[in-house]
């Protein structure tokens, strides 16, 4: 029974890690890089705890609106950012635009998968468990790998475009922090008011994060595209250029 509740937890980490790997068609990372990337964002679990303690410290709120943001989307995107900020971001192996989206997402599932694990055995039964995890096999999960995305898109661009850099880096910490937060907020309160006999307004708001799920869908595949199409054009350049040194 553990070891079920443990491959449904772990299975759609593992699924999305291959995918982004081999989507890395042209220099394909250290797997020591990727797993030092994936060990930080576990590591972003309990610094991520320490950093809500420190928001509720300052300034404690009780809405939905408040635990969306404030609780999950900007203390969890701003740690694993900060993450790759210490560690990956002047490693001599994020030498492509694709590397961003790819270490960040490593360090996303890192953080998505221990996170999953905790849900799932937290349950109070077997069948409360397995519908956990289906759930956040299929939501959850995938929400972090996108927001990751976003993230390692324009820290993929803030590397390599060094005249605007600043913007880049700003974008990377506040897009997936927006992404994140309405994410949260949108299936919460849709929750909430289900729960609270406002299930007509629930659905609505449930179709409407729907919606948005397959938008981020969009923009992730959109930008995974762009990326590898940037490393590309950077590796066939790299190979022009050795042809003439030589």
């Amino acid at each position: 029974m553990n070891t079920t509740i443990l491959i449904l937890a772990i299975l759609p980490v593992i699924v999305l890690s291959v995918y982004i790997y081999f989507k890395d068609k042209y220099e394909k990372e250290p797997f020591s890089m990727l797993m030092l990337a994936f060990f930080l964002g576990i590591l972003a679990i309990p610094m991520d705890l320490v950093v809500v303690r420190i928001i509720n410290a300052v300034w404690e709120g009780s809405t939905v609106f408040y635990s969306a943001f404030f609780e999950a989307g900007i203390p969890e995107e701003f740690c694993k950012w900060a993450l790759f900020m210490l560690v990956i971001w002047r490693n001599k192996n994020f030498n492509e635009f694709f590397d961003g989206i790819v270490y960040a997402t490593f360090i996303s599932l890192g953080f998505a998968c221990i996170e999953n694990i905790m849900y799932v055995f937290g349950a109070e039964s077997f069948g409360e468990a397995v519908h956990t995890g289906v759930l956040r096999a299929l939501l959850s999960v995938p929400g972090h790998f996108l927001f990751a995305v976003i993230m390692g898109y324009f820290l993929g661009m803030a590397k390599f475009k060094p005249d605007q850099r600043s913007k880049y880096l700003i974008l990377s910490m506040l897009c997936p922090m927006l992404a994140h937060g309405i994410f949260d907020y949108l299936i919460m309160l849709s929750s909430a008011l289900t729960e609270n006999n406002m299930e007509l307004i629930g659905a609505g708001l449930y179709f409407i994060f729907i919606y948005f799920d397959i938008k981020m869908w969009k923009i992730g595949l959109k930008q995974i595209t762009k990326m590898q199409e940037r490393s590309r054009v950077e590796h066939n350049n790299e190979i022009f250029r050795n042809i003439f040194k030589s």
